[in-house]
């Protein structure tokens, strides 16, 4: 299983990014994550600077939103629907994305039932309850 740092999920978008303006080939999963990064032109200047990404510092306490793992949450998302795990995600994120006329809209609901998810497991030291993840998506 591959477990990237925080640097390495910096640098992989970073680079994505730098790819695409210099027009170079991607592969699949950067061609999914590039969908993501057009979407979020507020986050061109994280990207664009690679030094600058991997020196700063995104904690709460600093009041700003990660793009990295804001970035790293949508192809989560984007992945487990391809593959539709958990069961039934899928469907779930079709439905929400039909009620919202939005995918990027259904993605930011789904992102905050992943949260909760990822909270409470390791607030509880138990593994994922997918699950409740897919019945808080069904919910929204």
């Amino acid at each position: 299983m591959f477990t990237p740092s925080s640097d390495d999920v910096r640098r992989f978008f970073c680079d994505i990014y730098r790819k695409h303006h210099a027009k170079e080939i991607l592969s699949p999963l950067e061609a999914i994550a590039l969908d993501w990064i057009v979407q979020h032109p507020e986050y061109e200047s994280d990207l664009g600077d690679v030094d600058a990404a991997l020196a700063r510092d995104y904690s709460v306490d600093g009041g700003q939103a990660n793009p990295f793992l804001h970035l790293s949450m949508h192809l989560t998302i984007a992945e487990q629907i391809a593959v539709d795990r958990p069961t039934g995600i899928r469907a779930a994120s079709q439905g929400l994305t039909q009620r919202l006329d939005s995918e990027h809209a259904a993605h930011h609901q789904i992102m905050e039932c992943l949260g909760q998810m990822i909270w409470n497991s390791q607030r509880a030291g138990l593994p994922p309850d997918g699950a409740a993840y897919l019945e808080c998506v069904r919910r929204r």
